[in-house]
């Protein structure tokens, strides 16, 4: 076998571990692909005999050039965060379906916390913690190490009674709005309940306030389709719930609650607004 297709035969063997890090690095698919494309390119250019460690090079580079992309979309400040458009069904790595099982298998609540870091942080964190690469290697390629990324990334786990018992009640919460249960909600919320949504996440014909666990559960079970693309995550320091189709931030519902019930629901869509709130992964 000639050097060349003997390349080509393990880059292929190592393109799903380089996707699997570019998709977790840019949270697209369309976008990770060309990633690994262009980390074949530059494989193909490169002279075979000086690369020790095939599968660290391919690494390291396909690792730079999502830096380097996501620097890029720093810089232009395109898609804000909670703006971003789903790619059309047409663009075969961009398949919706098979997107949505990608964020779902690497947990929407991180990818819509890994987009709070700067490019540099989240490369730290995504090869230190998700992929093992050790600090060195990192330094390498970033020049620090994934310290400060995973205590940005890693909120408080649900130890505590009081988290423990939200952590319980958002998912029963979420449990009956993914069933369609309307008794189910109703039976998780206060009696003196009242849910108040800003600007951007009143639905069409909607209301920014409304009042009472009934009325406002059978409202809700309707409209519950963002539920499937709902997980429970540490906002502002308590447990809420982000809703990222994707793995793209859309709303952020924040809690209140008392004696296992909750009595409040607070819905951010604002882009401005979503952008202040501090979200963690849940640990």
């Amino acid at each position: 076998m000639e050097e060349r297709d003997w390349l080509a035969q393990r880059f292929e063997e190592n393109r799903g571990h380089l996707r699997a890090v570019s998709y977790r690095m840019l949270g697209s698919l369309t976008e990770a692909d060309d990633a690994v494309q262009e980390a074949w390119l530059r494989l193909s250019r490169a002279e075979p005999g000086s690369i020790d460690n095939l599968g660290g090079w391919l690494t390291t580079v396909v690792a730079r050039v999502c830096l380097d992309m996501l620097r890029s979309r720093t810089s232009r400040r395109e898609e804000p965060l909670g703006e971003r458009t789903p790619e059309p069904a047409g663009k075969a790595a961009g398949d919706p379906e098979h997107e949505a099982v990608m964020a779902d298998s690497v947990g929407l609540a991180l990818l819509v916390v890994l987009e709070r870091l700067t490019p540099a942080e989240r490369l730290a964190f995504v090869l230190h913690d998700l992929f093992a690469v050790s600090f060195s290697d990192i330094g390498a390629i970033v020049g620090r190490t994934a310290d400060a990324a995973r205590r940005r990334v890693r909120g408080a786990a649900p130890t505590d009674a009081d988290l423990a018992g939200q952590k319980k009640v958002i998912d029963s919460f979420l449990a009956a709005l993914r069933a369609g249960d309307v008794e189910a909600l109703v039976a998780v919320l206060d009696p003196d309940f009242v849910m108040r949504a800003d600007a951007a996440a009143v639905p069409p014909g909607g209301q920014p306030e409304v009042r009472g666990p009934r009325v406002w559960a059978e409202q809700a079970i309707p409209l519950a389709r963002g539920a499937r693309a709902a997980r429970a995550a540490l906002v502002d320091g308590n447990v809420g719930v982000v809703i990222a189709p994707r793995g793209r931030l859309f709303r952020v519902l924040k809690f209140t609650t008392r004696n296992g019930k909750i009595t409040a629901i607070e819905v951010v869509g604002d882009p401005a607004r979503l952008r202040e709130l501090d979200l963690a992964v849940l640990g």
